[in-house]
């Protein structure tokens, strides 16, 4: 059996081994494909099993691989897969599901609370003198108002695994928390009361994006919801980009409707030059980092490894075609 690995750098960052795929067959690992199908094609060649973290594996790759029977999302999003073509060739299609749950929730938090402090600020002010030059035995730039989270509200968009994770951490600072989810657990009342979009818009000091992207989800934080929201809301989005119309939250930080805004995920990555949240003031921007700690990123191997050996004894697990 050949497998063929075709943007492998993203995940293994080249300090983790893909060598627990052997044991299946030949194994050949891009670091990373250009965009192009033909490039695309060449490269999964006859292999009978491809796994993927960002490459477009279109209708146009499905048809073209002739020997393709298993398409490995390296990621628990996977809208980079045509679901429909490869469900017509009859081709397995697996992600990694809930391997970043924690990384992503403290990444999330870190946000947060860097919006709060400005942690990197003041330890550059320190760096640069101020502290030691100061006649005071503390100090703070007041350009930053430091912000205390106990008893301010945190609204979560999508209350999933991530989403109740963050509820849990925001709890513990002492938090309100509500929820906006298409779904209503049991687990999720013990952490959030649940509301409509509006009602959460209307309240939240605090709101964070953790749903998937979906058509009905695309551009959800638009100026039209902005206007609904508090005054000096702090929106966090550690999901998909394109949750957020970026230009209409641009401008909200501009007028200073949003307070603040930190992103781990845009529109468009790598991030383009001409992005409007570059220039936007208070907006914090990470490189889509937050699910990249080494025990997450080990996880995720090891789950795509198992989610092969099951496909290979018949019994595939994780499988989004259906």
């Amino acid at each position: 059996m050949k497998i063929v690995i075709l943007d492998g750098y993203t995940v293994s960052h080249g300090d983790l081994s893909w060598n627990g795929l052997k044991e299946f067959g030949e194994l050949t690992v891009y670091d990373r494909t250009p965009k192009d199908p033909e490039t695309i094609l060449s490269r999964i060649g006859d292999a009978e099993v491809v796994l993927e973290n960002k490459v477009n594996m279109s209708r146009k790759v499905i048809e073209g691989s002739p020997n393709l029977k298993y398409i490995g999302e390296l990621a628990t999003g996977y809208n980079n897969v045509d679901i429909d073509a490869a469900r017509e060739k009859g081709i397995v299609v697996t992600n990694i599901p809930a391997y970043s749950t924690a990384s992503v929730a403290q990444l999330t938090i870190a946000l947060l609370l860097e919006i709060c402090h400005h942690t990197a600020h003041h330890n550059d002010l320190v760096h640069q003198g101020e502290w030691t030059s100061c006649a005071d035995s503390m100090f703070y730039d007041h350009s930053y108002p430091l912000i205390e989270l106990a008893g301010k509200t945190l609204g979560i968009i999508g209350f999933g695994q991530i989403g109740q994770s963050v509820a849990r951490i925001a709890r513990t600072m002492g938090m309100n928390v509500l929820a906006a989810s298409r779904t209503v657990r049991e687990e999720g009342k013990a952490l959030a009361e649940y509301v409509t979009p509006d009602e959460l818009f209307a309240h939240a000091d605090v709101i964070s994006l953790h749903c998937p992207l979906f058509p009905e989800t695309k551009n959800l934080i638009n100026a039209e919801n902005i206007a609904k929201m508090k005054d000096g809301v702090i929106i966090l989005n550690t999901s998909r980009g394109p949750l957020i119309n970026e230009a209409d939250l641009a401008e909200a930080l501009k007028s200073g409707k949003v307070y603040a805004a930190g992103v781990d995920v845009v529109s468009e990555e790598p991030m383009r030059a001409d992005n409007p949240l570059l220039s936007a003031p208070n907006c914090f921007i990470t490189p889509h980092m937050a699910w990249m700690p080494t025990e997450a990123r080990k996880r995720l191997i090891n789950i795509a490894v198992n989610n092969l050996r099951a496909f290979l004894s018949g019994t595939p697990v994780n499988n989004v075609a259906g």
